[in-house]
């Protein structure tokens, strides 16, 4: 006659089933809200070009140039107004280095002390946020858009005064002028 499992067996055992039926329901879960994410994003870039995305802060305008040519529109604009261009970022040149390959993606970071520092002395939070930053990037269908942080964001993130506001406006005419 076999042995009888011990009650400590048996309890180990229910205690691992309601562990794994538990991991189940949570993978399920997150999965099928994945899945509800990636439907919801499904929207055309159009839709989230006409308003900045209110859940995240961020305008995404269509470009009528490619990357190259938006990065080089919006450098020259920043120079003919006396704007300092901080630093390039080319996330597909960097990824392109480790072997991984992405759609064309440079980020520029750009500002004005004088204009920004006005700015952290009224709220220092937006010091994470400054200099300004526009992204340029094409898509998998090789559109490319031009994205950046809303002023409206910016001032309900850090609680600026709306007489400061002008001075991160600049950023909307650039990202609209080099996207023409």
């Amino acid at each position: 006659m076999p042995p009888r499992p011990s009650m400590q067996a048996i309890l180990i055992a229910l205690f691992l089933a309601l562990v794994g039926l538990a991991m189940a329901i949570y993978l399920i879960s997150v999965h099928g809200s994945a899945n509800l994410n990636l439907e919801n994003t499904k929207t055309s870039h159009e839709e989230a070009s006409m308003a900045p995305a209110a859940d995240k802060g961020i305008v995404v305008k269509p470009s009528n140039h490619t990357v190259e040519q938006t990065v080089d529109r919006l450098k020259n604009i920043l120079q003919s107004k006396g704007v300092a261009l901080f630093a390039l970022i080319d996330h597909s040149g960097e990824a392109e280095k480790v072997g991984m390959k992405m759609p064309p993606t440079k980020l520029l970071i750009f500002g004005s002390p004088k204009a920004g520092t006005p700015l952290m002395l009224a709220a220092p939070s937006i010091a994470i946020d400054l200099p300004l930053k526009i992204l340029i990037s094409e898509d998998a269908q090789g559109k490319v858009w031009v994205s950046y942080n809303s002023r409206v964001y910016l001032q309900e993130r850090h609680g600026l005064p709306s007489e400061l506001l002008q001075n991160i406006a600049v950023v909307e005419t650039l990202a609209t002028k080099a996207a023409e």
